[in-house]
């Protein structure tokens, strides 16, 4: 489904010098920062996107975006990061075996060296949303990563909570679509497949419990996270053109990272998939064995329509109170669900404003 917005725009952020910074994972994937440079800072805001999302999710030119009203707060340097699970990249349409353990230990701390290259020893601030906050909480708390000076969680971190449909598709949907249906991967836009093809007939069969709206790529989005009618968002909360161009800002998946999740899942919090392989030693088998010893404050962002990982961000912030009483701090955002904090036309008003204030006070 075409829109009147392109894809992959950078249209969004004006006034600003874009730059573009290629670097190389320690197991070979090429990946990039997005540097949204307005002014120097000696706060600098890196973004981290969530599975099958990119930097898009950040600078939406049909509303107030997230980098644009940073920019407009005092945070001028701001960088993006497209990690492997990016929709910029084709690395979740091939058959891979991906797990968070690789991009905890690989993606973020080769980032971070990259980003410190051009910032020196700046301040650096971590905003984080879904499975890229999954991640990224796992290279904290796992050491992969130091001297970060604040992080904002949004939705869910070291414990994720799938309702229980979602935990019978962490089941058994994986080796279904690999086995039976012989699909590497899931895609919002299998509903413009040929039609008849396995894509299609998925994406048909999709849309027969999802009448809540007419956009096949929403119902299969829904079917790919979460357990609503959406799931991922509350309809009211978005504008029409980001509906229909939803396609554009979530896009396909491969399935391995589905059986890393079920595995959290199964043991309540963030483990290692594979406990045994060499390549990730240096990472614990268990993210919240050490987490003492992380002094880094993180701000947990919770929607109370969250439909993807309900309550996951204040099972995390009672958690960890418990072991740093006083350290973070929790939000809920009323009305919110899963991404539509970041995404919704009214979270200039309701969600940025609680998250730059929190970085300024870690700031000062």
């Amino acid at each position: 489904m075409g829109t009147s917005i392109p894809r992959f725009t950078l249209e969004g952020v004006t006034e600003t010098d874009i730059s573009m910074h290629p670097f190389t994972t320690d197991d070979g994937l090429g990946l990039y920062l997005t540097r949204f440079n307005r002014a120097a800072s000696d706060d600098v805001v890196l973004l981290l996107h969530g599975l099958t999302a990119s930097t898009d999710m950040f600078i939406m030119p049909e509303h107030r975006n997230f980098v644009s009203y940073l920019h407009d707060s005092g945070f001028t340097d701001v960088w993006s990061l497209d990690f492997r699970m990016s929709s910029r990249f084709p690395y979740d349409t091939e058959c891979h075996r991906f797990t968070f353990d690789d991009i905890a230990h690989y993606d973020f701390p080769a980032a971070l060296t990259e980003l410190r290259r051009h910032i020196g020893d700046r301040r650096v601030h971590v905003v984080a949303h879904c499975t890229g906050s999954i991640a990224f909480s796992m290279s904290l708390f796992g050491g992969a990563v130091d001297g970060i000076t604040s992080f904002v969680s949004n939705s869910v971190s070291l414990t994720p909570t799938p309702p229980r449909w979602s935990r019978i598709k962490l089941r058994f949907g994986p080796a279904f679509n690999e086995y039976v249906l012989g699909l590497p991967f899931v895609d919002p836009r299998f509903a413009n497949a040929a039609p008849f093809s396995r894509g299609w007939m998925l994406s048909r069969l999709v849309s027969l419990f999802h009448r809540e709206c007419d956009v096949r790529s929403c119902h299969m989005m829904s079917f790919m996270w979460g357990s609503g009618r959406p799931a991922l968002f509350q309809h009211e909360n978005v504008l029409p053109v980001t509906h229909e161009r939803m396609a554009d800002l979530l896009s396909a998946t491969g399935m391995h990272y589905y059986r890393h999740i079920r595995k959290m899942a199964k043991a309540g919090h963030a483990v290692r998939y594979d406990p045994s392989d060499p390549r990730h030693a240096d990472l614990p088998d268990d993210y919240l064995s050490n987490a003492a010893e992380v002094t880094t404050p993180i701000l947990f962002l919770a929607g109370d329509q969250n439909h993807v990982f309900p309550g996951a961000n204040v099972l995390c912030y009672e958690l960890l109170e418990k072991v740093t009483p006083g350290l973070h701090e929790l939000e809920m955002l009323p009305g919110y669900g899963h991404i539509d904090p970041f995404i919704g036309k009214n979270s200039h008003v309701d969600v940025f404003p609680k998250v730059v204030d929190f970085l300024k006070r870690k700031a000062a």
